[in-house]
């Protein structure tokens, strides 16, 4: 009696399946991500790289790394996977930047202070404290919008600022081309003056010449008797 032969077909088929699973699975959760980073707050490079404002230089290295390796262009077939990774790599510069991450930080701790003195509560309440707990909305999300106003007021002053220097800018600017061209009609009156001097001088002359005005004749008195 022949021995029956031992078949790996169906593991490996299993192995095929599993394989395929997993590809769909990350290729969803590249869409996710691409759509979450496009769906964030772009003034706020927290929101972006998804981690919290207490994160270390070195927590905030990794989480890029891992983002960028799940929505990369080369990988992610979203069509706005590219979009999404230049947000997050503007993101990530600006929070490892020391001066743009202070300003940033400034705008969190002032939006935290807020929202707590409106509790009623010490500006030193940890975000675990129990009042914060079983919020509506939760703490967390109340601090991320209050954040986001304070960002928005503040984009809307600097633009405002900005608006106001260009118009400043705008008025010195034809200041500037008033006095250039009244210049440039000064020097074509003084061209004109001395283009015609020799003119001037001709009709000098002539009237010298002539004696002047002509004098009226005295009428003679008669004298009567």
């Amino acid at each position: 009696m022949s021995k029956p032969s031992t078949s790996t077909s169906a593991p490996a088929a299993n192995d095929d399946i599993d394989k395929l699973l997993n590809r769909e699975a990350t290729a969803v959760s590249r869409d996710v991500e691409v759509d979450r980073i496009l769906a964030a707050f772009k003034l706020n490079p927290y929101d972006i790289l998804d981690i919290d404002s207490s994160a270390t230089a070195e927590e905030i290295k990794k989480q890029y790394k891992k983002l960028s390796l799940l929505i990369h262009p080369d990988k992610a077939t979203h069509p706005k996977a590219q979009d999404a990774f230049d947000l997050l790599k503007k993101a990530e510069s600006e929070v490892q930047d020391k001066d743009k991450r202070e300003n940033l930080d400034a705008v969190v701790k002032q939006a935290r202070i807020e929202l707590l003195r409106a509790m009623n509560l010490p500006t030193s309440t940890p975000d675990d404290h129990v009042k914060l707990k079983g919020l509506t909305p939760p703490w967390r999300q109340q601090l991320k919008d209050k954040t986001k106003a304070m960002l928005i007021d503040e984009e809307l002053r600097r633009r405002r600022a900005v608006k106001l220097a260009m118009a400043n800018e705008g008025r010195e600017a034809q200041q500037k081309e008033e006095e250039v061209n009244t210049r440039k009609r000064k020097a074509e009156e003084d061209k004109v003056w001395e283009e015609r001097r020799e003119e001037r001088v001709d009709s000098w002359r002539t009237f010298t010449a002539t004696g002047g005005t002509k004098k009226r004749k005295k009428n003679k008195v008669e004298i009567l008797g």
